[in-house]
């Protein structure tokens, strides 16, 4: 399987700079003098992908903004600065009975009835969770990752369904994030505090979605979350409950800090780091996938039965093939 971050880049869902080798490689050369404080955001600016919402108004389907880092000291022991150029994928407001607007794409949610029955006792084995490549993750993880590991429609098909799923007003918890949250423009305007947990404190502090800001954390160090119990409406984890080593402690930290009657979405493609991803999910199909989600909430236990799971994979004109997406939802009882 290629590495998803080559991937993206080769098929043009997301334009890092003018060539995006160049811009790749002065990442990599510059991401290993990072401080904490080595970046500014400057204004965004739209580019010519532009679809019409119900209401007349024009809005992008991409977001072009050119980010700056600074980093270790030049020979006058000056900080020294490079601009990058990053294309964020975004979607149009929801004004009608009709999502998308910006992009070709439809958005059917289909129902996936959950079938497996667990055992009392969690059967899993510490072989399952082993991973190829055991080094510590800050060192994987030191270098930031500026672009979307999952295609296009897969990633207009989650935030329909966070426009669609998420009630106004929900303060939200993004775990296993990073410079993109996947939600809807108007979310920072239309939530509450939006907050998130991840690896690399760069990718947290570009994205603009945080209102509530971020606390960089390894879970697979220390799964517990760093907030109040109760503190959230809503938590979401995108593609990365794969990467989790003690998925059913973090699960029980999630449901702690959700409120009563606030729920979990966790979604999934098939896309990942085979080194980093367990063994056990190596060797499953998608629908296992969906099993063994539902699998960790039972033993993470507090949280309302049936879950739900649903196949929200965009549709496209010419009924291509493109990178699928699922949910597995559930509800803090």
């Amino acid at each position: 399987m290629a590495n998803p971050s080559q991937r993206v880049v080769r098929c043009g869902l997301l334009t890092m700079g003018l060539r995006s080798n160049t811009f790749i490689n002065s990442v990599l050369w510059a991401a290993s003098f990072f401080t904490n404080t080595a970046f500014v955001a400057a204004t965004a600016k739209e580019c010519n992908a532009m679809g019409e919402t119900g209401d007349g108004n024009m809005n992008p389907r991409y977001i072009e903004r050119e980010l700056e880092m600074k980093y270790a000291d030049g020979a006058d022991g000056n900080p020294r600065s490079r601009g990058v150029l990053v294309r964020r994928v975004g979607l149009v407001l929801q004004v009608s009975c009709f999502t998308g607007d910006s992009t070709p794409f439809s958005f059917p949610v289909t129902p996936i009835r959950l079938v497996k029955e667990w055992p009392q006792s969690p059967p899993f084995r510490s072989e399952d969770f082993f991973r190829a490549d055991t080094t510590d993750d800050s060192g994987f993880y030191i270098v930031p990752r500026l672009v979307y590991h999952i295609d296009e429609p897969a990633v207009a098909s989650l935030t329909q369904y966070y426009r669609n799923n998420i009630p106004k007003g929900s303060d939200i918890l993004d775990i296993c994030s990073s410079w993109v949250s996947h939600y809807p423009l108007e979310f920072p305007n239309t939530m509450g505090n939006i907050c998130a947990t991840g690896m690399n404190s760069v990718e947290l502090a570009f994205n603009d979605q945080l209102t509530g800001g971020f606390k960089q954390q390894d879970l697979n160090k220390d799964p517990t979350l760093p907030f109040e119990g109760s503190s959230f409406d809503v938590v979401t984890c995108v593609v990365s409950i794969d990467y989790l080593v003690e998925p059913i402690k973090v699960l029980k930290e999630v449901h702690r800090v959700l409120r009563k009657g606030g729920k979990v979405i966790i979604s999934q493609s098939n896309r990942c780091f085979p080194s980093k991803a367990i063994s056990m999910w190596l060797k499953m199909n998608d629908r296992q996938h969906l099993e063994l989600i539902n699998g960790y909430l039972q033993y993470a236990g507090g949280f309302e039965e049936p879950r739900k799971a649903f196949d929200i994979s965009a549709k496209l004109p010419d009924n291509s093939y493109r990178d699928p997406m699922f949910i597995v939802e559930a509800i803090k009882a």
